[in-house]
């Protein structure tokens, strides 16, 4: 499957924290950047985080039940790898985050069975990362 990559611009209320947060956590790649905004390389797509006073969702997230898990809405994130996934799991424990959803196997033994975890960055912006075991089941019914 090739895909195109995507461009996302979220609200950060602390741009120097989110500025560490997304290329000191998860190691990103910084690209441009101004004093309200800056460009990461967002596992291959293109992640800008703009300056803005904390909105609404930052202060209190929405949930929807799923898999027995309060799950925030909105949130994004990107699938990986099986392998990309746990190494990612590590690196985040090895660095004490807190979680939202701790990592771990949702839907076992079922259609669309993937690995999941839910995090906060600072500002309040949920992120999901998930893996398939199949990536052949992402669209799965």
């Amino acid at each position: 499957m090739s895909l195109s990559p995507f461009h996302l611009a979220i609200p950060v209320h602390d741009l120097p924290a989110a500025r560490t947060f997304y290329g000191e956590v998860f190691g990103l790649e910084e690209g441009r950047s101004s004093e309200q905004w800056v460009d990461f390389n967002f596992f291959g797509h293109q992640l800008v985080i703009h300056e803005h006073p904390k909105m609404p969702y930052q202060e209190q997230a929405n949930t929807n039940a799923v898999d027995g898990h309060d799950v925030p809405v909105p949130h994004f994130g990107v699938v990986l790898g099986w392998e990309e996934w746990e190494t990612l799991a590590e690196r985040l424990r090895a660095r004490d985050t807190e979680f939202v959803i701790e990592p771990y196997v949702r839907f076992k033994g079922q259609v669309g069975e993937q690995a999941t975890m839910f995090l906060l960055d600072p500002c309040g912006n949920a992120l999901e990362f998930k893996a398939f075991k199949d990536m052949g089941q992402l669209f799965a019914k």
